[in-house]
């Protein structure tokens, strides 16, 4: 039974690990096989206010969320040689793999939930600083390791709210503007 609690914290630091050495360190290459974690991923959710549509599209092809599918299978399989001698360690294992696609899939399509519930996955991605919280599932290896930034819910994030809201609404004033003198621009038809 020892095998569950170890393996949930070797599950959690394998996320630190790779997130941060090979998705971001590796990933920031752009002809590195781990580019698409940075140059697709991060690069639509942030676009996107967090959302990756792209986990709409399913697994079966060679895309982002594929490859991620593919190493996490690649990384929980490495566990099977302990199968006779931890059997509940290899089940954790396995279990957790599941558990980080179907949160991080889930939190890319409804970046609400996310906020409330990975608040920590949402700092990653939403945050001033895409190098720090790197844990998916849970931040408890952010925690030991000291990377864990907090963002959401904060006053840094309601100022960066209000300054998205003060520019978003000065671009449509200006784009009204323009379609206003464009529109004072225009010939008057003749009347007939």
């Amino acid at each position: 039974m020892i095998g569950i609690p170890l393996g949930l914290l070797a599950a959690n630091a394998t996320e630190w690990v790779v997130h941060k050495y090979v998705l971001h360190g590796l990933g920031k290459k752009k002809k590195s096989f781990w580019a698409f974690h940075w140059h697709e991923h991060h690069g639509n959710s942030r676009r996107n206010g967090f959302i990756d549509e792209h986990y709409e599209r399913p697994l079966l092809g060679w895309h982002a969320q594929s490859k991620e599918a593919l190493l996490i299978a690649a990384a929980t399989a490495t566990s099977i040689p302990l199968l006779p001698v931890a059997p509940f360690f290899v089940g954790t294992m396995w279990y957790a793999g599941i558990n980080y696609y179907r949160k991080h899939k889930r939190s890319h399509l409804d970046p609400d939930w996310a906020r409330e519930n990975l608040t920590w996955h949402y700092d990653h991605h939403m945050g001033p600083n895409q190098d720090a919280n790197w844990c998916v599932t849970h931040p408890f290896f952010d925690h030991v390791m000291g990377t864990r930034k907090p963002y959401a819910f904060t006053e840094r994030e309601a100022q960066t709210i209000e300054r998205k809201e003060r520019r978003a609404a000065a671009k449509k004033k200006r784009a009204a503007k323009k379609a206003k003198a464009k529109a004072e621009k225009a010939p008057v038809p003749a009347a007939a």
